[in-house]
């Protein structure tokens, strides 16, 4: 059976595979949702509703139109876990790793599919990376699991403790921000354990291992053996470090006295939660204060935040952490009257730099076009549209209050935007252009001016 849904799958270019492959589960999960073992007692969630959810879910984004907890019932909870789960390490890893229990060999083609899911430049050591892939997540999430657990169980008793503890420590290593205190008080997120540094640091750590990239995870482990990073790792590691500081110090600077935020927290818990929300714009989604009373100018610069997202090869989204770099490494190499774009000490091919304006430009352009239809069809501030935009691009499930509002017009929007956020607009661009042989020749060199 797994295959027979390989060989089907044979037939299809890498990027098809994976906008289809992705579609097919969230179709699925939809479906499972709606039935009414999913709901809670005297709770009806509509197909548009839980289509929502399951796209939020496997496209590990955390935004929902209606709140987790008190809608859905624990079977239902535990398929929207399962869908995170198979959305954070890819549906392919899956099908992968059920091939191999079996027994069956993994060829070229699913090979070739596997390099395209996790952004790999080769198919060498590809299903190796995969088996990386399943013990990193067991190992991490286990250990948040236990964390989590010694601080949820003496609170909320042993078998709700635990589930809580599951619940959030893969909803964070996987970037998720789908949470389970809406029986505190609805979308409360994380508010009440503003001032808990064992829940704000695992979940803050779970996020970042979640948001580096498996391949930087494992060449961290090696480390102490091969005493090499790869350029990759160092670009990963330096661009989430600068990130994750300056939110912090931006944050903190201008919510220090906000009233409706961090005025009322100790200078500690300010640190904290100025800390934990920086983190959890690198697509993470949950939150431990107001996103909503949060000032303006706190608000662009997570936006800003949110769109650069996670690293490859990640369970996050977002415009990557390497895309980034590649781009304003560009501009600096030029400001230098530089032709190459040199980072550590090695050249960055012009191709890859091509790839990152063309990765930037693109969602740029789906950026815009979604957060002006919004503003129409929502009547939402420019603001408040593009927030709820670029959270759910970058698929990171913060919310300033409008998506549980939305009209099923702007239902269909966000879920549509956080589909193309986790797949990856050049992804579904190449899975819809046919891909033409490229000419023998090159054209006549001609400079306009430009700037």
């Amino acid at each position: 059976m797994v295959r027979a849904r390989f060989s089907i799958f044979a037939k299809l270019t890498p990027p098809q595979v994976l906008v289809i492959g992705f579609a097919l589960v969230i179709f699925i999960g939809a479906t499972i949702l709606t039935l009414p073992i999913s709901a809670e007692p005297g709770k009806h969630v509509s197909f548009l509703d839980a289509l929502f959810t399951a796209t939020s879910a496997v496209c590990v984004t955390g935004l929902v139109v209606v709140d987790t907890a008190t809608t859905y019932s624990h079977f239902g909870e535990m398929i929207i876990l399962t869908l995170i789960q198979v959305g954070g390490l890819g549906f392919m890893t899956f099908a992968t790793l059920i091939a191999m229990m079996l027994g069956k060999k993994i060829g070229v083609a699913e090979r070739r599919i596997l390099t395209e899911a996790f952004n790999q430049l080769k198919m060498e050591g590809i299903v190796r990376l995969v088996k990386a892939v399943v013990l990193i997540t067991v190992v991490i999430e286990g250990i948040g699991f236990l964390i989590l657990a010694s601080r949820f169980v003496p609170e909320w008793g042993w078998s709700t403790g635990l589930y809580y503890a599951l619940f959030h420590a893969v909803s964070a290593f996987n970037n998720a921000g789908f949470d389970l205190f809406g029986d505190y008080e609805k979308f409360s997120n994380l508010t009440r354990y503003v001032s808990d540094p064992t829940v704000n640091l695992t979940i803050g750590f779970l996020i970042i291992l979640g948001g580096i990239g498996f391949v930087v995870i494992r060449e961290i482990i090696y480390f102490r053996k091969t005493k090499r990073l790869s350029l990759h790792t160092k670009l990963v590691l330096t661009m989430s470090a600068i990130l994750i500081i300056m939110g912090t110090l931006l944050l903190l600077l201008i919510e220090w006295s906000n009233p409706a935020t961090m005025k009322s927290l100790k200078w500690e818990d300010k640190i904290l939660s100025a800390w934990f929300q920086s983190v959890s714009t690198r697509t993470a989604g949950f939150n431990s204060i107001n996103i909503g009373a949060m000032y303006p100018a706190s608000l662009f610069i997570m936006i800003l935040l949110m769109f650069v997202g996670a690293s490859p090869s990640s369970t996050g989204g977002g415009i990557k952490t390497t895309t980034l770099a590649s781009i304003l490494l560009a501009v600096w190499n030029m400001i230098r009257g530089r032709s190459d774009v040199v980072a550590f000490k090695r050249r960055i091919p012009n191709y890859l730099v091509y790839k990152a304006l063309t990765v930037t430009v693109a969602s740029l352009t789906v950026v815009m076009l979604v957060t002006i239809l919004l503003t129409i069809t929502e009547r939402a501030d420019l603001l408040t549209a593009m927030f709820e935009t670029v959270s759910a691009f970058g698929t990171v499930g913060l919310t300033m209050g409008l998506t549980p509002n939305l009209t099923p017009f702007g239902k269909v929007l966000i879920a549509l935007t956080m589909f193309a956020g986790r797949v990856g607009t050049i992804t579904i661009a190449l899975a819809l252009a046919k891909i033409k042989k490229q000419v023998p020749y090159k054209y006549p060199e001609e400079k306009p001016m430009i700037g």
